[in-house]
């Protein structure tokens, strides 16, 4: 594990920039904001179980580093963003402290500045960086929060299967158990027997295999589930608890060499939005994230093989879903594919007062935000829709040319 988190801030209103250092660092906050504003940016660095030595804080104002030390253990770092590389170069050179320190931001500078990637897997591997890459939702579940209970035949998913690889999809994210929250949507959805959950997805992947070349996911987090999905064709898996819930998750994920997509959720499906709560979100998920990669890497799944979800809804306040999205680049700076999944979430409910079923448009202002922001992949259940909310977004960025389509003045 790594001794330092390191974290290049993107905060883009001034009203994000005071609420960085929270209420309680009000003096300091403008500071924040002043420098963040002259600077363009800064870095956040915590150390790890121990404190910022203050031999290393003068060496970086020695080499022109503007600090504010706001806690014993991190501190925000100012200067132009090539500065930086100059420093992890410089102190390279010096003691073994900010060795240690310039090894680790050289690491970092070259995971924030990494544009594309690819998904390796056995089944199919896939381009991220370029056109943002789009996951449809297939649920083969009675209780599902958008569409329990319209796939739960093998004929009806697989249907919806090969019409959402025809409208755009590059994954088919496949589920057999509903994660559903308990009080948006009553009392929230039952976990199922690892039979259960095999008898419903099996089947829907084996077929699906056969009729397409697009790459299909497990959405489980259950070993056993994942081992037999992906013996019936399936060449990721989707874990929602980020390698949390089942031990045996990673020697699975190892074994047969697929992706994994690693995700936050604090607590569980039944209790996660029972009043979470988060000195700060993106410290948190950040540092999540860096812990779960150490998990995959000790299993021996290289970091080239982890997406990262940074979980909208799962166990997140309805402003953190919007900040996550606002401040999704951060999360750049951790070497891995980006994934975002707000399709129909309660979050777009709530603040348009809308139902399941008239969330579209809702969902296609988050999605063109995530990917606007830095998402690599979106995980969505209007495939052909939000397939062209990021055409547009990804033509608008420059990661794909305007090509004509034709079909309309």
């Amino acid at each position: 594990m790594s001794r330092y988190s390191i974290r290049r801030v993107h905060l883009p209103t001034r009203a994000a920039m005071l609420a960085e250092l929270g209420e309680s660092r009000r003096t300091q906050a403008e500071e924040f904001a002043a420098q963040y504003r002259r600077f363009g940016g800064a870095l956040k660095v915590t150390v790890r179980a121990s404190i910022l030595s203050a031999d290393l804080m003068a060496a970086f104002s020695l080499r022109g580093i503007t600090c504010l030390w706001v806690s014993a253990s991190t501190a925000y770092l100012f200067a132009a963003p090539d500065a930086f590389e100059g420093l992890a170069r410089r102190l390279a050179f010096s003691n073994s402290q900010e060795e240690i320190f310039a090894a680790e931001l050289a690491h970092f500078l070259a995971r924030q500045q990494r544009d594309h990637f690819v998904i390796k897997s056995p089944q199919r591997s896939l381009e991220a960086g370029g056109r943002t890459l789009v996951m449809g939702v297939l649920n083969c579940t009675p209780d599902s929060f958008s569409d329990g209970g319209r796939y739960l035949s093998k004929s009806a998913a697989v249907e919806h299967g090969l019409q959402m690889v025809e409208a755009g999809a590059d994954i088919i994210d496949v589920g057999g158990e509903s994660t559903r929250p308990a009080g948006t949507y009553g009392a929230g959805a039952q976990p199922v027997s690892e039979a259960a959950e095999m008898e419903r997805v099996l089947p829907v992947i084996t077929a699906l295999a056969k009729s397409t070349a697009a790459l299909i996911s497990i959405d489980t987090y259950k070993s056993l589930v994942a081992e037999a999905a992906i013996q019936a064709g399936a060449g990721m898996v989707n874990d929602i608890s980020g390698l949390q819930f089942d031990p045996h998750m990673p020697e699975v994920v190892e074994h047969y060499h697929v992706p994994v997509v690693i995700m936050h959720v604090k607590g569980t499906p039944r209790d996660m939005q029972q009043n979470p709560r988060y000195e700060n979100v993106i410290d948190e998920l950040y540092q999540y994230f860096e812990v779960q990669a150490e998990v995959a890497r000790l299993a021996a799944i290289p970091r080239e093989r982890l997406i990262i979800d940074p979980g909208l809804g799962f166990g997140k306040r309805l402003r953190d879903n919007y900040d996550i999205l606002l401040r999704l680049e951060e999360f750049r700076g951790l070497g891995c594919p980006i994934l975002v999944g707000p399709s129909r979430k309660s979050f777009i409910g709530q603040v348009l007062g809308l139902p399941v079923d008239q969330r579209l448009e809702g969902t296609a202002a988050a999605v063109a935000m995530a990917v606007a922001h830095g998402a690599h992949l979106v995980r969505v259940h209007d495939v052909r829709e939000m397939s062209r909310v990021v055409r547009i977004v990804d033509t608008i960025l420059g990661h794909t040319e305007p090509v004509a389509g034709g079909g309309g003045a």
